[in-house]
């Protein structure tokens, strides 16, 4: 298409057009469904950050903290470390998109463990780069001498695994971060959930990238507030691409809040481990693989009667569960996701449901 004929298109970057944007787990517009497709929070946020939200109301008509600058220093007392080692996002998502204004668009720069978060291929790909993967095994160990050979400007490593849940201890992280050269990414939406953080590995590694989101175990996906910790000259150099207002006034307040209230959120995140590890026991007692989860997720591999399992299989179920108003995730594209299922962990009621409409499924393959 040219630009002679008058077309958008045809005026935007020739690669533009073909990008293929990320797409985001079904947001149904009723609430008659069992949502245990995006790995929300099942229960409510604090209930102190309403009026922290309602306090702000009135002073709308001002432009909001440019640098989020009180939540940026709450996280960093809450991390320990300085202010000028956090920045705040508008969602984690912008800061991922944030490390790809800096260091891609070179061509053959950023490098993914794969499977991650299928993000990273579309904010890689804006920049005019094909992000290159390096597989897991089954086994889903960090393939540290594959990462290593692809030599990556910058590597994105979902840790809790995206979408099979697998945690990475801080040994295994360090011994990556040893071999591979360049930046690292390690993108924790899900580490609340886990027993480790690679944030404590900032100090020993300058070239280390922690991203952190309040969507998952803070109950704030309708905000959108993000954070990552790094070395003060990587938040440098984010901040010199980083949208002026990025972040709004309300959005501020209400992470703010959420993060003083930690007795809540230690009881949140408590709920969801143990509702986690009973729903991961009945599905063992089902003979399902199950991926031991980290996060707020599980990723299990379905068998139906008969005994038999495979990407038919999953897939079978998964439109019996939405026939059921049950939303889960199928990731169908790959031979290594295609016969498992991801399901979110709901709250008991949601995930008793959820085992009771699955046995209804067996009866009737």
């Amino acid at each position: 298409m040219s630009a002679a004929d008058g077309s958008p298109a045809g005026y935007a970057r020739p690669h533009i057009p073909r990008l293929h944007p990320y797409v985001p787990g079904e947001q149904p517009t009723d609430g008659n469904w069992i949502k245990l497709n995006t790995n929300e929070l099942p229960y409510p946020c604090s209930r102190d950050v309403g009026p922290a939200i309602a306090a702000e109301v009135e002073r709308l008509p001002l432009y909001p903290s440019p640098r989020s600058m009180p939540l940026r220093r709450a996280l960093a007392e809450h991390h320990g470390v300085d202010p000028e080692q956090v920045i705040v996002g508008n969602g984690s998502d912008d800061i991922l998109n944030l490390l790809t204004r800096v260091f891609c668009g070179d061509g053959g720069d950023a490098v993914m463990a794969f499977p991650g978060y299928s993000l990273y291929p579309v904010i890689t790909a804006i920049r005019g780069e094909e992000i290159r993967r390096v597989r897991f095994g089954d086994d889903m160990r960090l393939p540290v001498d594959g990462l290593t050979a692809a030599d990556p400007r910058i590597l994105f490593l979902t840790t809790p695994n995206a979408p099979t849940g697998v945690g990475f201890g801080n040994d295994e992280i360090a011994r990556l971060l040893d071999a591979v050269p360049g930046m690292a990414v390690a993108d924790e939406a899900y580490a609340d959930f886990a027993e480790s953080t690679a944030a404590d590995l900032l100090a020993r590694y300058p070239r280390l990238v922690v991203t952190r989101t309040f969507s998952k175990s803070y109950g704030l996906a309708g905000l959108r507030v993000g954070y990552a910790l790094a070395h003060p000259e990587t938040i440098g150099l984010l901040d010199r691409v980083r949208d002026s207002y990025n972040v709004n006034r309300l959005s501020q307040a209400g992470a703010l809040a959420a993060l003083r209230d930690q007795s809540y959120f230690r009881e949140t995140v408590a709920r969801v481990k143990a509702t986690r590890a009973r729903f991961s026991a009945e599905l063992e007692a089902r003979g399902w693989f199950t991926y031991p989860s980290s996060a707020n997720f599980v990723f299990t591999r379905p068998r139906d009667a008969g005994g038999r399992e495979g990407a038919d299989v999953a897939e079978s179920l998964f439109r019996f569960l939405h026939e059921h108003r049950v939303l889960v995730r199928h990731f169908p594209s790959d031979s290594l996701t295609a016969p498992f299922l991801r399901v979110s962990i709901g709250t008991d009621a949601q995930m008793t449901s959820l085992l009771q409409i699955i046995d209804q499924w067996q009866t009737t393959e």
